[in-house]
């Protein structure tokens, strides 16, 4: 495990640093908001950090940091009044508080740490261990997501069709959302990365199938899907020739349902035409230097 602390009081910087550290977690110490920057990348566990920097706050890090690994835990470690903290910009994100001040700040600060990374998994959306060459390989490939609408969108009513289900999507899982680039049967732009079931099937080799999402535990409490009423979903992943899931063919109904083998092969050739899609525009951008067109 790997903590990010910053702290612009070089000696209290230390004296955090070498608590984190006696727990046995790798800690980085800086001193303002632009080494933490620079030192911040997918490796980073958790972030630990003052509110007051000398060039900027603890919360502009901590946006920052959701940018680069979404579910690293988070803590103003700070003497500042919580309540007294501008945290509006943050909106629904994730932070944790522990007063620097207090007697025992730094086992609290250990503990929650510890206790947070190693339950991260509970609390968040799962991370494939490439995620940062996923990420890489998304902006190669889709570099104009408005450009590919007409191709893709023919591909999601020819699936809904064939399936017989009322929508079918192609979206690509981004650092913090899904963004949809083709629909047919639902009319969504994106949704937040922990509401899409999509954001698991790219953990899977083959399709991902969910025969009724109120059986699984991982989805029977998500209002998102609620809202939308879906209740079977099934996921193709878009992959690169190196491996890297950028996106999912996906199918949906409000009614259970089940999809046996030859659905599931049907709909890995869709997605590879995604894919092949995909893989002609790079390589004509590559050849002409140029954007989608």
């Amino acid at each position: 495990m790997r903590v990010l602390c910053v702290d612009p009081d070089t000696d209290a910087g230390r004296a955090t640093g070498a608590a984190i550290r006696d727990a046995g977690i790798d800690a980085t110490v800086c001193g303002t908001l632009r080494e933490a920057r620079e030192a911040l990348d997918d490796t980073v566990d958790g972030v630990v950090t003052e509110y007051d920097l000398p060039d900027g706050t603890g919360l502009e890090l901590v946006d920052a940091a959701r940018d680069v690994v979404p579910d690293a835990t988070c803590v103003l470690f700070t003497d500042a009044v919580f309540d007294d903290l501008d945290t509006a910009a943050l909106g629904t994100t994730v932070v944790e508080y522990v007063d620097k001040g207090s007697p025992d700040a730094h086992d609290e600060l250990v503990d929650l740490l510890t206790f947070s990374i190693d339950n991260r998994s509970q609390t968040a959306y799962p991370l494939p261990p490439n995620e940062e060459a996923r990420l890489d390989a998304i902006e190669r490939y889709v570099s104009d997501p408005d450009a590919l609408d007409a191709s893709l969108e023919r591909l999601t009513t020819v699936a809904a069709a064939l399936f017989d289900v009322e929508a079918a999507t192609v979206g690509f899982i981004e650092a913090r959302q899904e963004r949809f680039v083709a629909c047919h049967g639902t009319d969504v732009d994106s949704l937040d990365r922990e509401d899409t079931v999509c954001t698991y099937a790219i953990l899977d080799d083959g399709v991902m199938v969910i025969p009724d999402t109120h059986d699984d535990p991982r989805f029977d409490t998500n209002d998102a899907l609620d809202d939308a009423e879906i209740r079977f979903y099934a996921g193709a992943p878009l992959r690169t020739d190196e491996g890297e899931a950028i996106g999912v063919f996906c199918l949906f109904d409000p009614e259970p349902r089940t999809f046996d083998a030859a659905d599931r092969e049907l709909l890995s050739t869709l997605a590879d035409e995604v894919m092949a899609n995909l893989e002609l525009r790079r390589r004509l951008r590559a050849a002409t230097g140029e954007g989608d067109e």
